[in-house]
């Protein structure tokens, strides 16, 4: 099992225009074979800061997930409202 911690720091002025963005992404991703959890969470004390927690079977569908239509259409136009760069942990389970 692989663990996701995706940080994505956004324009929080934008949030209206990346909001459909990330919906969408999370709509779709929900329905691939191999997701066991994808969910987005916002940091309330830091304006901007969404953050991925995601749970796959394993690395090929994860491998698969960012190959996918949806993950390389959605997440270029997101990075057009970012104030940094995006941080990613993957993370292993201890086994």
């Amino acid at each position: 099992m692989i663990k996701v911690i995706a940080t994505n720091y956004l324009k929080q002025e934008q949030e209206e225009a990346f909001n459909p963005l990330f919906r969408e992404l999370i709509a779709a991703t929900r329905k691939e074979s191999g997701c066991i959890e994808y969910r987005l969470f916002k940091k309330p004390d830091e304006k901007g800061v969404y953050i991925f927690i995601e749970e796959w079977e394993n690395q090929a569908v994860l491998d698969k997930h960012m190959a996918s239509e949806h993950f390389t259409r959605i997440i270029p136009q997101i990075g057009k409202f970012k104030t940094k760069d995006m941080t990613i942990q993957l993370l292993e389970e201890f086994k």
